[in-house]
């Protein structure tokens, strides 16, 4: 990947850096939630 695009370049790293962060923040909640299910269910 060429990184002399300027502002493209920038552009598409602050795109990808989004992307893995809410990629990132939907496993992470994801994994919680079903933390809290199986700890709630087994509770029972």
């Amino acid at each position: 990947m060429m990184m002399d695009g300027g502002m493209m370049g920038g552009g598409m790293m602050i795109a990808m850096g989004l992307v893995w962060l809410l990629i990132v923040g939907v496993l992470v909640l994801a994994a919680i939630a079903l933390v809290k299910y199986i700890r709630s269910d087994s509770g029972k």
